[in-house]
């Protein structure tokens, strides 16, 4: 377990399944204790449903997120050197993270979680391939930041 950053960016390939799901659990397991956002190698996509869904089954908001792209976030003076620690998801956000901070002295780890967008037949094993995403993203964060510190979160 590392120290615990005061600014964590988490970075997937579209910032529409893994990264909102991490960028949520991580707010709703750990409150205020750090600023955290999410982006995405694109942002051609909306949030997925199956996201909303497996978080929604936890409490957790994530219908009105919008997806963005590490290109949007700098137009938007989100400069990814304010962030203590980028945790990528996915191979291609954790080359493009590399990239973009190579200048920059910053944490970047890679932690890779399952994409579950082309598993299961039926809307059940979907939701099973999606919880499955969500818990392993769960696990590492508890192995990575220590127990929850806000009321009512398991882990």
């Amino acid at each position: 377990m590392g120290d615990f950053p005061q600014s964590v960016l988490f970075c997937c390939d579209h910032n529409a399944v893994r990264s909102p799901m991490a960028e949520a659990l991580m707010k709703k397991m750990y409150g205020q204790k750090a600023y955290v956002q999410s982006a995405g190698v694109k942002n051609d996509m909306e949030v997925d449903g199956f996201s909303v869904a497996v978080c929604q089954e936890l409490g957790i908001e994530l219908s009105r997120h919008r997806s963005r792209s590490f290109e949007e976030m700098q137009e938007w003076g989100d400069d990814l050197s304010q962030f203590d620690l980028i945790v990528a998801l996915s191979p291609a956000s954790q080359r493009q993270a590399l990239e973009l901070t190579r200048h920059y002295h910053l944490d970047i780890e890679y932690w890779p979680i399952l994409d579950p967008t082309g598993l299961g037949e039926t809307r059940e094993a979907k939701l099973q391939a999606y919880r499955q995403a969500r818990d392993q993203i769960r696990s590492r964060m508890v192995a990575r930041f220590g127990p929850p510190t806000e009321e009512g979160v398991t882990a």
